[in-house]
């Protein structure tokens, strides 16, 4: 080995053995997959200076993913001492994604039930009037933010139909579920507690004057995802809280993944001028490209689980009532798992990432995104080819969701 590679060596050991969720470096939102890099080779199981650790390799994340009997997704010991007696704890202790049988099996059965192929074949022409309406804004304006004019509002309108909200009224949506979700972060301030909260509450009575409305009138629950959760399923109904958090938690996250998904695409494939080629010159590419956004740039980069039982991970034990954080950003970037990882291919198969985490808890709503993405980036890469940045990027400056706040572009 070369001195300069010996260097290189220990740096990264240096970076692994120092880094710390609540004390990352100051690049690290910009450009974390060096700390990724390091987790994976040098500090697989990292432990924290909390008693929590860090799984980053692939096949880790898939057998935690896999097996619910050792790692359980209920936060309520967790998130009490982060949030208190408050409405995000509120939420984010009843909200699917973090529970175990069950509620996660009555929720996600009613909500799967909306989602069918079917459902989502039915919801393509709506989507497609969707988006070539927001390019042709985008086109007469000509300077515009990809994300606010574009990857934003396409999940916004999608997700407000599947829950039949009026347009008018979908406005405090997105800073609603910027909020909410922002709380999840490793470090909070006390302002980004106080938006938290208060977008809860916002939010739960806003949608509670709606489910009472659809209660005295029925959709379709074919369709319509809140007369579904109100229905229940198999003579089994949802507590209010539950209704109500769960939908919250669904139109979060419906909104978070695809916005992070079409924002970060957009901006790759301009890095990648090759790829974008590529996939212009293939469009039939488009179905591989989506995965292989996902995987490249992670919407959701943190999963998290609890240890409920002993369990061992390169020859150390994990001890029941750890908090383990689950590195999906890493995982999906490791050698082990993907050739040339650090490399963009629109084609690459298989891909079998974990963006959409896995095993029971896998993402009610990939395929719902996976079409926002398909049909989004498809339209905007034929109508404008030539797109270009006209000035530096903004990240959210997140650490869990990776994507941008702004994008600034000329699209003619």
């Amino acid at each position: 080995m070369t001195k300069t590679a010996q260097i290189a060596v220990a740096e990264s050991q240096k970076l692994a053995q120092e880094f710390e969720l609540t004390a990352l470096p100051s690049d690290f939102v910009n450009d974390p997959f060096p700390a990724y890099h390091a987790l994976l080779e040098h500090a697989p199981l990292k432990r924290f200076s909390d008693g929590s650790v860090m799984l980053s390799r692939y096949a880790d994340l898939d057998r935690v993913y896999r097996d619910t009997k050792t790692f359980s997704s209920d936060k309520k010991a967790e998130f009490r001492p982060k949030f208190g007696d408050t409405p995000l704890y509120e939420h984010h202790t009843t909200s699917l994604v973090f529970n175990d049988p069950p509620l996660h099996t009555r929720v996600r059965k009613i909500m799967m039930g909306a989602l069918t192929p079917r459902a989502l074949a039915a919801l393509e022409p709506g989507l497609i009037t969707l988006v070539d309406g927001l390019l042709d804004r985008m086109e007469e304006k000509g300077e515009v933010d990809l994300i606010e004019d574009f990857a934003a509002a396409i999940p916004v309108e999608v997700i407000g139909n599947l829950f039949d909200i009026p347009h008018e009224e979908r406005e405090p949506l997105r800073d609603w579920s910027l909020a909410i979700l922002g709380a999840l972060e490793p470090v909070l301030s006390d302002e980004q507690l106080r938006w938290g909260n208060t977008s809860v509450t916002d939010f739960k009575a806003y949608l509670k004057d709606i489910a009472d409305d659809r209660r005295r009138n029925p959709g379709d629950p074919a369709t319509d995802v809140l007369t579904r959760f109100i229905n229940g399923n198999d003579g089994e109904e949802l507590s209010e809280v539950e209704l109500l958090q769960n939908c919250i938690f669904i139109l979060n996250a419906g909104h978070e993944t695809t916005t992070n998904l079409i924002g970060n695409a957009l901006y790759e494939l301009l890095q990648w001028p090759e790829e974008k080629a590529r996939l212009e010159a293939d469009p039939d590419l488009i179905a591989t490209a989506v995965d292989e956004f996902l995987r490249f740039q992670s919407p959701n980069q943190l999963g998290n689980r609890m240890a409920v039982e002993p369990v061992e991970f390169y020859g150390e034990t994990v001890e029941p009532g750890t908090p383990i954080h689950l590195c999906i950003g890493a995982a999906n970037r490791d050698p082990r798992q993907f050739a040339e990882p650090d490399r963009l291919d629109v084609g690459r198969k298989p891909n079998k990432h974990l963006a959409f985490a896995g095993g029971p808890h896998l993402c009610a709503g990939f395929s719902l995104a996976r079409m926002e993405g398909r049909i989004g980036i498809s339209h905007f890469l034929k109508r404008f080819p030539d797109y270009r940045l006209t000035g530096e990027p903004e990240r959210t400056g997140r650490v869990r969701f990776r994507g941008f706040s702004w994008l600034p572009a000329r699209v003619r």
